[in-house]
């Protein structure tokens, strides 16, 4: 899994792509020609790289998350090799915000609003979610934003945990995909909307 962001102005045209969560003193970087890698300090364990002057290698990048191409993916990993490093990106062009349906829905023990669901996303996979909306309820169609999400606000979706227990994503609200709110609480869907299918934010 892999997350790209690319910010022109901001960031002063370069291409942020993420592999693992780090927090910033855990990180070391090496730097060949235009690409920074950053490791982790205590392993070397590569958790993302910069792409300076991005524009000048990748046509058609946009503001925001990126989806990769082929093409681009196959230019970056020709950079990478030139600037003398193994990394390599795969495709992975599978949505991150997605109908999910919420087939159990229970209690976290010691909470008072937390529940514990396990949620169909796609093909058969669910997903482990903790999610504290006092709306949630079994049975719903819900928005998904599976680890990998990048939120309207910026916020990226890790795999974490929330009162010790396995969190693998987010069910959203409607404030929280940059949407109209409504009612307080997640955005629940129509029964008829198809699991797994992809959800524009």
């Amino acid at each position: 899994m892999h997350i790209s962001i690319y910010n022109k102005n901001g960031l002063n045209d370069v291409l942020m792509v993420v592999f693992k969560k780090m927090a910033a003193v855990d990180q070391s970087v090496e730097t060949g020609g235009d690409i920074t890698i950053i490791k982790n300090k205590k392993d070397d364990d590569i958790v993302g790289f910069n792409l300076f002057n991005a524009s000048h290698y990748l046509s058609g990048l946009t503001d925001g998350p990126v989806t990769l191409t082929n093409e681009q993916i196959t230019k970056l990993n020709t950079l990478l090799t030139d600037s003398g490093f193994s990394v390599r990106l795969k495709e992975d062009a599978s949505p991150r915000f997605v109908v999910g349906h919420v087939t159990s829905c229970e209690p976290v023990e010691g909470s008072d609003h937390l529940n514990l669901t396990q949620t169909e996303v796609d093909n058969g996979l669910t997903l482990q979610i903790v999610c504290g909306a006092g709306n949630i309820a079994q049975g719903q169609k819900v928005v998904v934003a599976k680890p990998g999400a990048v939120m309207p606000d910026g916020l990226i979706i890790w795999p974490g945990e929330l009162k010790g227990i396995k969190s693998e994503g987010m069910i959203c609200s409607a404030r929280e995909l940059g949407m109209p709110q409504e009612f307080k609480g997640i955005m629940v869907l129509s029964e008829d909307e198809e699991t797994g299918k992809a959800f524009t934010v």
